[in-house]
């Protein structure tokens, strides 16, 4: 059975704006791998697309406020209901769990069950710059990617899925904590991509093409 199976309804893909993301660093990778990816914060175009990535950096609350603001909440979890394609980088991670301990007990998605918790305060928060990604699980998101991998990082939260079978990847800063998940046509990284070299290059290509590569069941 084809990792992805879903029916294209329309064409290319869309980059969620909802004011918490670095869209040009995102655009820029895209671009580099031969795409033109479009920005939006139009629940249809974002329903409609076969590829969505979710960006975000900042706080969960605010996140939430905004995506609530541009009715894209209930959109978002009935995309991941219908299983088309969703890559969450970094907040976008944190914000498809049931709650985030940022800012109070802030609700969030609830596609991922789980909590957002703050990193131990033992090491420098906010934990930025390049640090290894150990694959815990084989996963075609890795498809030539080696092992303990170095990808580039600035979070001060991190996502905590209650099943632990969702967690393909992990990275070490004080706890070993869940770096990449993975839930049927769910993908999701606390790291930036964008900001990682060729790895996140390759990161980003290989969600892309398996999304793109079985449209029909």
């Amino acid at each position: 059975m084809p990792f992805f199976c879903f029916k294209l309804m329309s064409s290319g893909i869309v980059i969620v704006d909802y004011g918490a993301g670095n869209l040009r660093s995102v655009i820029n990778a895209l671009r580099t791998l031969g795409h033109e990816p479009e920005i939006g914060s139009n629940p249809r175009q974002i329903a409609l697309a076969p590829v969505v990535i979710l960006p975000g950096v900042g706080a969960g609350g605010a996140a939430m406020e905004a995506l609530e603001e541009l009715n894209l909440t209930d959109m978002l979890r009935r995309r991941v209901s219908q299983k088309m394609p969703l890559l969450g980088v970094c907040l976008g991670l944190q914000l498809l769990m049931t709650v985030t301990e940022e800012g109070g007990l802030v609700p969030c998605l609830g596609v991922v069950q789980g909590m957002v918790k703050k990193l131990p305060e033992e090491g420098k928060i906010p934990h930025m710059g390049w640090n290894q990604v150990k694959q815990v699980e084989p996963h075609p998101i890795f498809e030539g990617i080696p092992d303990n991998s170095n990808f580039y990082f600035v979070h001060s939260y991190y996502a905590e899925p209650e099943d632990s079978s969702a967690v393909v990847g992990t990275t070490d800063y004080g706890i070993s904590f869940c770096s990449v998940l993975a839930s049927g046509n769910l993908i999701a990284t606390q790291f930036h991509p964008e900001k990682s070299g060729a790895m996140g290059l390759r990161f980003y290509d290989n969600f892309i093409k398996l999304a793109l590569g079985s449209q029909t069941c």
